[in-house]
Order: C-alpha cells, then structure tokens, then sequence
C-alpha cells in the first residue's frame, strides 16, 4: 500500500509538474500547443489526486474510498492522455496570449469537476469497472484496450507528422510505449496489491517522465540550443561582416576602409616616414572594352597574387577599386627602399598573363608619396600618389616620386578636359587631311582625316594632349561619329568639285569600335551624305582585334556595306598573323617607328620588308606613314610598296589647301612627289 500510495504520489508531482512548466512558459513560448499540454496535465494530475484519496484504505474523501471510483478515475485518466495529446498535435501551432493560461487551465479544472458529478453521484451512474476477487470487468478491460488504440494512434500520427520537432516526437513516442507497456499490466492483474499494479504504476511513472522531458525539451533546452546557436551565428556573421567590410571580394585584400585606418595610425607617428605607393594596373579600360569583365577580374586576382608572394607579408597591400592598389611602406628610412620595391613589383610583372588563349603583358604604373614631405592628411597623400601614378604611365621605369609642379600639370588636364566638353558644340574642333600618294604613279588616291582642336585661349592643342582625355571620359565616341560624318561629307564635297576618285580613312576609337550599332551608324552616315562606301576606308589598331569573334563579325558587317576596313600601326599591338587571315582586311599600315629607324636600325628595315611582302602574298594595300625624307621613299620604292604617308609628300591640310593641291597634281598628271 505504502509503495503504491508513493508512486501515485510521484505521478501526481509528474502530472503537476508539467502544468506548472508550461504555465511558466507559456508568456515566453506563446506555443498553443505548450499551454494544451499544461492544461492537459493539469487536468491529469487532479484526476490522478483524486484516484489516489479514493483508493480504498485511504482517508474519507467526499465519499468513502472504494473500488469503483478510484477505478473510474484511473480510467479516465488513461483515456484522457492519449485523446488529449492526438487532439493538441493535430490541432494547427498558432501562437497564443498569456491572458489564455487562465480560461484554458480553468477548462482543466472544469473537465476533473465534471467527471467528480458524473463519479461521485450517489445514484452511482457508470457502471463498475472493478470487482474485489474478481478482477477487472469486461468495460474496464475493453476500456484500457481503447487507450492502448488510442495510444497505438498516436504514435503512428506522430511519426509521420513533419510539424514538430523530431526531439520532441521521440519523447512522447517513447512515453507512449511506456504508457501502454502499463496499459498491458493494468489489464491483467485480479487484486490492487499485485506486482504487475505495481509494475503497471512504475511503467506510468516512466512515460510520464518523457512527457516531461519533451515538454521541457521543445520549451526550455529547444529554445536554449537555438539561442546559443543564434548567438554562435551570430558571432560568426559579425566576423563575416567585419571581414567583408575590411576586405575586397574579388581579391581577398584590404579595402579603402582598412587603408583608412592603418594610415590614420601611421599619421600619429611623427618621428617616422611613411611611404605610400599607388599603383595601376596599364590600359585596364582597354582590356575590358575588347574582352569584357570576366578577361579584367582574372588580371586584377592574378596582379593581387603577384603582388602579395612577392613582398614580405608585413607590407601592407590593399585595392582601392578597379584595377587600382596601394602599398604601405612604414618606417622607410632611405628612398632606396621604395625604389627597390618599385623593382621588384616589375619584375614580378614582366611574366605575360596567360588568360584562357591570349597572352597578354601586363604593366604596372606606381606613384609614390612620403609621409610628411608630400602631405600631412590621408586624402592629401593618396591624391598626391595618384598624381605621380598617372605621370608613370609615361616614364619608361614606370614609377615616380611625386613633386610639386604635377600638381599644376593635373589642373591644367582638368581645365582642359572641362573645355573640351564644349569643343564640338563651340565648333573648336575641325579636321585636316594628309595625303596618302601612290609610290608608283605619285597620285592622291586616299587622305587619312585627322582631328584637330583650335582652344579660344590656348590655341592649337595636340592631339596627343587632348584625344587620349577624350578616350577616357568617353567623349571620344560623338566626337567620333561627328568626325565620320564630316570626313564622308567633305569627301563627297570634294568628289562634286571634280575630284571624283578620292578616297577618305578615318581612325575609329576602340569605344567606337565596340559599340554595338557602329555599323548601323557607318550606314546612316553613309546614307546621310551620299558618299559611296568605296571612299570609305575605317582604320581600327591591333588592340581591338583581341576578342576574335566579335572582331571577325563586326568587320564583316562593315564589309558588306562596301567600306574598307585598314589596320593601323601595324607591329606595335597585339599582333598575330591569323588575324590577317581570319579578318577581312584591305590595307596594313606600317607605323612611323619602323620607318624612322629604316637606315640606323636594320632589323626594322628587315622588319617592313616582311610585312610588305607579307602583304603582296595576301593581296592587302601597304601604307607607309611617317615618311619624310627621300631615302625613305626610295627602299619602300624598291620594296614595292603601295602608298607613303608622311610630310615627304604633304602634311596635314585644311580643305581647301588639299583641294588646291589635288587641282596642282591633276594638272601635272597626277605626279605629286
């Protein structure tokens, strides 16, 4: 008796103990599932309280304890379980309010006062389930047999429900074997005191207990795990965070904001020097313009490798953006310091990128300032190193220390950029004409339009000053088309003057040529000023033959239009001789360098008798410019070669000044050399 008094008693501490925890919870959870189960163990206990004061031998409760209640209540019990738990798991998960605890554990207390009416009844309503000597009833038997169903039940939905934890589904699984386990030995035992009562209360007690823990394990340790695995992640995210934003993603190096901060900390350091060296990957622009981004972010990976095996890992080594990076040198002593590095970086750069099929060479430009002598703030320092980078780019050695007087020249690129927004619209630009003679006959058969800018201040400005601003601010493209369409109109002009078999080249900017209506606009031009497109001869360089396919389409495209397509400075880009089998070619330019070094140099002498015999073989027109003595004339003579350019036979002229020396030539049959 006293072992089954405490076991009932652990039961009942079990069953409240559960309601107390979700009580507890639940404002925390807000789990309509949590507060059911607290509602339905509340339930549980006070009906397990009840069966334990109204087993026999126990002390007047309400009535005399007996058989027939305390059995009813046991069975009640047993039947509550597992329809309380099929329902609260079947039921959708909503969330709940705290103020629901009340009214829902009040329906608890109302559930075990009505079965109490219904048990207590004097009149003795429910039929007896126990009989002393006999054993259990049929209904009792039948009873447990339907909580074991109903247990059986529940298991089975729990298995294949995928809205609950799988923790949490096994406890209650498990404290659902146990339950019925005790089902089995509560139907088979004849008197109260029998071991298998006993064993059936310790198998009750067990499934309770994993009740418990499931309760506990989706409430308490489930929210617990994933607040440490949050506060894990979330730690882990900070890290990611700092990292991404101190770091570049293309390259894994430093970013401008790290750079900030380590110049922030050298710049308080006022007895030491610090060298700043800002460095430029060369004609990066024109590498993405002909082979697009994929060809550019390999270089900058490969550059940012390069860079970072071969300096010490105590440098510091950072991009900016683009193809732009930055080294910090502390503590420099000695400018041979930064001169050594300077070497080194080249070197390291002089092995050609192989990028999927091409072989390209890559050069870096560096321009260096010191902390304090070039500034005394970050921006100053950094705008000063960027000045002495753009001035490398012209330096054979590639690097250069900053000085004062660039700064000057910078503003004055600046003034010049500004003002050549306005050239076209202010009719400051305006285009000469150099005469290409055919060595044989010495006739003008083609001139080479070539861009002219006149500054209302400044007057006559270089091409090479002002054509490589207009390249990079992109204004090279309408200063293009308008060059195009005023090339092909004075052509036609010149061809109703009587000059009818003149021919015109115009240059076109890599920008131009990578534009996807250029032949649309080849056409419109065409069609606009009347000019037939065998006057038409488009020169392109070898740099934007590198992306094959698309040079191959555009070309033809152009020649179906019936323009001629001209390779310009031949043999100083990037030159490959199947291209001038692949392209649809009509013309190769010898550049001037190879001219200007014929007598002094006979390698190039050796050179454009190549390329001119070359030509002859593959049945292309050969231009030689920069001619501009008769030595030179006489070996291309010699050589054969088709057409000189240069002032030997004529320097740039103004429209009219062509025009009156084409009458000059006609007139003395064509000869003009």
């Amino acid at each position: 008796m006293g072992i089954h008094l405490m076991m009932e008693i652990l039961i009942i501490v079990a069953s409240f103990s559960i309601a107390i925890q979700a009580w507890l919870i639940v404002p925390y959870v807000l789990s309509n599932r949590r507060l059911y189960i607290g509602a339905l163990f509340l339930a549980l206990g006070l009906i397990e309280m009840i069966h334990t004061l109204s087993y026999k031998g126990m002390p007047f409760f309400i009535e005399n304890s007996s058989p027939y209640s305390a059995t009813w209540f046991y069975i009640i019990g047993r039947l509550t379980l597992p329809i309380g738990l099929l329902i609260i798991y079947i039921l959708k998960p909503k969330k709940v309010r705290p103020a629901q605890r009340r009214i829902t554990y009040g329906f608890a207390f109302l559930y075990a006062a009505i079965w109490m009416i219904l048990v207590f009844n004097t009149n003795n309503l429910l039929p007896p389930l126990f009989i002393d000597g006999v054993g259990p009833t049929l209904l009792k038997k039948s009873l447990q047999f339907l909580s074991l169903l109903l247990q059986i039940t529940l298991i089975v939905y729990l298995w294949k429900n995928r809205n609950s934890s799988l923790i949490e589904k096994t406890m209650i699984i498990i404290g659902s074997i146990f339950m019925i386990l005790g089902d089995v030995m509560f139907t088979s035992y004849f008197k109260v005191n029998d071991i298998r009562n006993f064993i059936g209360h310790v198998l009750q007690l067990v499934s309770y207990h994993y009740f418990l823990k499931a309760l506990y394990y989706s409430s308490v340790e489930e929210p617990f795990k994933l607040l440490i695995e949050t506060k894990a992640k979330l730690e882990s995210s900070k890290e990611s965070l700092h990292y991404t934003a101190f770091h570049d993603e293309l390259t894994g190096l430093p970013n401008s904001r790290l750079l900030n901060e380590l110049l922030t900390t050298e710049l308080q350091k006022k007895d030491t020097k610090t060298a700043i060296l800002m460095i430029k990957i060369d004609r990066l622009k024109v590498i993405y313009e002909s082979l697009g981004t994929t060809f550019t972010d390999t270089i900058i990976q490969e550059v940012s490798h390069r860079l970072r095996k071969s300096l010490p890992t105590e440098i510091f080594i950072s991009r900016i953006s683009g193809g732009e990076f930055t080294i910090i040198l502390q503590e420099v002593k000695e400018q041979e310091e930064i001169v050594k590095v300077c070497n080194q970086i080249h070197q390291v750069m002089k092995e050609q990128f192989q990028i999927q099929h091409f072989q390209l060479k890559v050069n870096l430009n560096i321009g260096v300032t010191i902390y304090p002598d070039h500034g005394q703030s970050i921006e100053e320092l950094l705008k000063h190193a960027q000045i002495a980078m753009r001035k490398a780019r012209k330096e054979v050695k590639r690097y250069v220390f900053y000085k004062p007087k660039m700064e000057q020249h910078l503003e004055e690129r600046l003034l010049l950029e500004h003002d050549l927004h306005n050239a076209l619209e202010n009719g400051e630009l305006f285009l000469e004409y150099q005469p290409q003679v055919d060595v044989s006959t010495g006739r003008i058969d083609f001139v080479e339009a070539l861009l002219r800018w006149k500054h209302p201040k400044k007057g006559m400005i270089s091409p090479a000053t002002f054509i490589p601003i207009a390249e990079e601010t992109g204004l090279i493209v309408p200063i293009g088309e308008w060059v195009l369409e005023t090339a092909c109109r004075q052509t036609k002009k010149w061809h109703d003057e009587g000059i009818s078999t003149l021919g015109v080249a115009v240059n076109l900017s890599i920008r131009q040529f990578l534009q996807h209506n250029l032949v649309e606009i080849v056409k419109d031009t065409l069609e606009k000023t009347h000019l037939s497109p065998d006057y038409l001869e488009l020169e392109i360089t070898e740099s934007m033959t590198m992306d094959k396919h698309y040079t191959i389409e555009t070309l033809h495209n152009l020649k179906q239009l019936g323009v001629k397509i001209a390779i310009d400075d031949f043999g100083t880009g990037y030159s490959s001789l199947s291209y001038l089998k692949d392209f649809p070619i009509d013309c190769l330019k010898i550049d001037r360098a190879f001219v200007k070094n014929i007598h002094s140099n006979d390698r190039d002498a050796l050179l454009i008798s190549m390329i001119i015999s070359l030509a002859k073989h593959l049945k292309l027109k050969i231009v030689a410019e920069g001619v501009e003595e008769i030595d030179q004339f006489e070996f291309l003579a010699e050589l054969d070669c088709d057409y000189i350019q240069g002032y030997l036979c004529g320097k740039p002229l103004s429209p009219d000044e062509l025009l009156f020396k084409l009458e000059a030539s006609q007139q003395q049959n064509y000869s003009y050399i």
